[in-house]
């Protein structure tokens, strides 16, 4: 995962014109690390935005400014490391961000809320998630051994019914919902009319599975193409019986039409019907049957967002509390919000996590010590505070759909957004962190060190 998804990554939103970056492998006798959602991708995210947050700071400019002066301005654009960004607009996410956040007013509530003893502080992280993974010639040229296309089957019964064959597989994601919706599109049906069949090898097209944010791209791509085939069918079936051009069908509201006059059509049902038991009403060329399978191999596709973190620290108890956070998401052409949004909120809440709560520690001889919940924190509603999720759409044009995935967004984005919000709390000790999680403990040790209880911070429970 280092050599796939972080080093291609490490130029983030940046117009970073040279780029280094070696791998070492690390044997040891503890339990192997291996992908965990964003899959290398929250590394590249977090180096790159503690690099700049850094930079910022140490030149006396803005952190949300120094960002805005060095984004990419133009697309498609070819990074130091293989990748190849389709399109974007990242300076319009920040600055979406900057609004709603109410990020001028930010230093006033932060020297408001330091009078009464807390510590308050802003992070932001910009990143960039490769989606639709992978594009066969890219993980190709890294060595990998097989091209990672999709494919898809699209059928419509004799019932009118539809169903959708795909090798990509759910664990969550809602597959039923927004491969229904892009084959429904095409074929002018009602979703609720198409059936998705997935998991059976017996059954199902052939494919590479779900990872890597790219089911909605590859396997979603693949499945829009076999439907597009499908309904080319039905427009000449139907062409053929109302005696017009194809060209001049339509295919909506569950029928085939002539455009510009809605008494001149056919339901969908009875096309198919006709088509699998009246073949004889048809010419040779269409007859037996509605169906197509379809592949899809894009060249990769990237999504965007700006997250943006506050916190408010505790001196007297250590605590830190997430006070608000807002995700700023381009994912192309959103399929269903009600599923990006969900994938947006379980992926955030476990970078936070990892920020704030996860660390596996081992003893001296190499035994796990974090072994059970109590010791190895999981996030609950209590360690959270709502997300405020605002979405843009830059479509990509290398996609079918326009959409360019999204599903481990919230993960990558979140812990360097996190972090950074810590260290702005902190901006007028000499404590940083560089390192996550950040655990109460190390902020105790931290002030501890640097004898902060001087500043005559101490517990309180104001806002």
């Amino acid at each position: 995962m280092p050599t796939y998804l972080y080093a291609p990554l490490l130029s983030g939103q940046y117009d970073i014109p040279s780029i280094y970056c070696e791998v070492d492998g690390v044997y040891t006798n503890t339990a192997p690390v291996d992908a965990y959602r964003g899959a290398g991708r929250p590394e590249a995210a977090f180096v790159i935005e503690r690099l700049v947050e850094v930079a910022a700071r140490e030149m006396g400019i803005d952190p949300a400014e120094f960002r805005l002066r060095n984004f990419i301005r133009s697309f498609p654009h070819q990074t130091p490391v293989i990748m190849n960004y389709d399109a974007g607009d990242y300076h319009a996410s920040l600055k979406k961000a900057l609004e709603i956040a109410d990020y001028a007013g930010f230093g006033k509530r932060k020297r408001e809320s330091a009078r009464h003893g807390k510590l308050r502080g802003v992070g932001f992280s910009t990143y960039i998630e490769a989606c639709g993974i992978a594009p066969s010639q890219a993980v190709g040229s890294l060595g990998c051994g097989v091209g990672l296309w999709e494919s898809a089957e699209v059928r419509v019964n004799p019932t009118g019914s539809v169903e959708v064959l795909t090798g990509c597989h759910q664990h969550g994601q809602g597959h039923e919902t927004t491969f229904a919706q892009i084959v429904a599109d095409k074929l002018g049906v009602h979703p609720g009319q198409v059936r998705l069949r997935q998991g059976d090898t017996d059954l199902a097209a052939y494919g590479w599975g779900t990872f890597g944010s790219r089911s909605i791209v590859i396997g979603g791509g693949a499945a829009g193409r076999a439907a597009h085939q499908v309904a080319d069918q039905l427009r000449r079936v139907a062409a053929h019986l109302l005696e017009a051009s194809p060209a001049d069908v339509e295919l909506a509201g569950g029928a085939a039409r002539i455009r510009g006059d809605e008494t001149a059509s056919i339901p969908i049902g009875e096309l198919s019907r006709l088509a699998y038991f009246q073949t004889h009403r048809l010419p040779e060329e269409l007859r037996y049957g509605l169906e197509a399978r379809a592949s899809f191999d894009p060249p990769g596709t990237f999504s965007n967002a700006c997250h943006v973190a506050m916190v408010s620290i505790d001196a007297g108890t250590c605590q830190i509390r997430l006070r608000r956070y807002l995700v700023v998401e381009d994912c192309g052409v959103v399929i269903n919000p009600m599923v990006v949004d969900g994938q947006v909120l379980g992926g955030v809440t476990q970078g936070v996590a990892a920020a704030l709560l996860e660390r596996i520690s081992y003893t001296e001889d190499g035994q796990p010590a974090t072994t059970t919940l109590m010791d190895y924190l999981a996030p609950t509603a209590a360690e959270l505070c709502p997300i405020e999720i605002v979405h843009l759409e830059t479509p990509s044009a290398v996609s079918e759909t326009g959409a360019k995935g999204m599903g481990e967004g919230g993960t990558i984005g979140a812990p360097a957004a996190v972090l950074n919000a810590i260290n702005d709390a902190l901006s007028g000790t000499a404590i940083s962190f560089d390192q996550i999680p950040v655990l109460p403990t190390d902020l105790h040790a931290a002030l501890t060190s640097t004898a902060l209880t001087n500043t005559g911070l101490a517990r309180t429970d104001a806002p």
